[in-house]
C-alpha cells in the first residue's frame, strides 16, 4: 500500500484557521500555532460575550425607560410597580422603544401608571 502524505489536508486546515484570525496583530495572523491560540481565545470570547449582550441590553432598556419616567415624575421602580398593579404587560424592551420613538404615547402609559402610584400612597 502506497503512503499518503498529509500536506494537502494540513495546508487546509491551517487556511482555514488563518482565514479566521484575519484581524488579529502581530503574528497572530500569519503564524499557524500562535494563530491556532488566537483562534480558541477569540471563539470563547464571541461565545461569552454572545450571553452577555443580553444583560447589556435589558440594562439599556431599563436606563432608557427609567430616564423617561423621571421626565414625568416617577422613578423605574414606581412606574414598574404601577404597570404591574394597572394590570399592563410591557416588556422593558417595548417600554424602552416607546418611550424613544413614541414619547406621547409612554406619557399616556405614565398618567395611568401615576394613578395607580397615587392609590397606594
Amino acid at each position: 500500500m502506497p503512503r499518503v502524505k498529509g500536506g494537502v489536508t494540513t495546508h487546509r486546515r491551517h487556511k482555514k484557521i488563518l482565514k479566521l484570525v484575519k484581524g488579529q496583530r502581530a503574528n497572530r495572523h500569519s503564524l499557524y500555532r500562535q494563530a491556532h491560540e488566537a483562534m480558541l481565545k477569540s471563539l470563547s470570547y464571541a461565545y461569552r460575550h454572545r450571553r452577555e449582550r443580553k444583560g447589556d441590553m435589558r440594562r439599556l432598556w431599563i436606563l432608557r425607560v427609567n430616564a423617561a419616567a423621571r421626565a414625568q415624575g416617577l422613578t423605574y421602580s414606581q412606574f414598574i410597580d404601577g404597570l404591574k398593579k394597572s394590570g399592563i404587560i410591557l416588556n422593558r424592551k417595548m417600554l424602552a422603544d416607546m418611550a424613544v420613538r413614541e414619547p406621547e404615547a409612554f406619557n399616556n402609559l405614565v398618567t395611568v401608571v401615576k394613578g395607580k402610584v397615587q392609590e397606594k400612597i
